[in-house]
């Protein structure tokens, strides 16, 4: 489910002596020397959100590198400072501007590099295929809220690509995001198909979730089929608005 894995990213000005590492991952000692590595010193790490494969390694490697670990959630953070959404994180010449893209998760962020022109999305966008919006804590009116938030900054900001949380770099962003939107509005109608195929029984069944994914996600590897079931709840909750 994390595709190649998780992208650690660091993140210096050129001439900049410190460094923003953002997710540092899973507690894996190779790759957390790696980054220590590619790092030098550490300003400041950065959550994008909570999920293990992004977080866990977040306090070690800080207490590591003597820093702090800023994030939305106050039970991730290391030190006084957090995150939230219109904040500038500035270190050395670089900024990171933060967005509040709740959806895939609740405390879910992007950061925006002005400089560069680039969006880092954490697991909002992947650099393949698509996200799961991860019910109850995801909320599928948030996340549609967030592709439209990214889609505007995309369009105005003229976006160079997106790094992603996991997969390879999107070169074209704004092309990325019109298909997410147009992919999950076309999800949520044939969610919607789905549910008019069925009896009251079947609608009112605890078992609704599963069966809806069996007829959506009948051309996926049914391996796949769990974490379908987490964007299916999210789906239904939305539709039951």
């Amino acid at each position: 489910m994390t595709l190649d894995g998780t992208n650690t990213w660091v993140l210096r000005e050129p001439g900049g002596n410190r460094s923003i590492v953002v997710d540092p991952g899973p507690s894996i000692l190779s790759h957390l020397d790696a980054v220590e590595e590619a790092s030098g010193p550490v300003a400041a790490v950065l959550l994008t959100h909570h999920h293990h494969d992004h977080s866990e390694a977040a306090r070690e490697f800080a207490e590591r590198m003597g820093c702090g670990v800023r994030a939305l959630d106050p039970a991730y953070r290391l030190g006084s400072e957090g995150l939230h959404d219109g904040d500038v994180v500035s270190v050395d010449g670089l900024e990171v501007h933060v967005l509040g893209t709740p959806g895939h998760t609740a405390d879910s962020l992007c950061f925006y590099l002005p400089g560069d022109g680039v969006v880092l999305t954490g697991d909002t966008v992947l650099g393949r295929g698509t996200t799961v919006v991860a019910h109850p804590d995801g909320q599928l009116g948030a996340y549609l809220d967030s592709l439209d938030r990214l889609h505007r900054l995309a369009a105005e900001r003229e976006l160079a690509a997106i790094w992603p949380g996991h997969g390879p770099v999107i070169d074209n962003a704004l092309a990325a995001l019109d298909y997410y939107i147009s992919h999950r509005h076309d999800r949520l109608a044939q969610v919607e198909a789905a549910l008019a195929t069925l009896t009251p029984e079947q609608r009112s069944s605890d078992d609704l979730p599963r069966t809806v994914v069996e007829i959506v996600y009948s051309d996926v590897d049914p391996v796949l089929w769990g974490a379908a079931e987490l964007s299916v709840r999210a789906q239904l909750a939305y539709l039951a608005r």
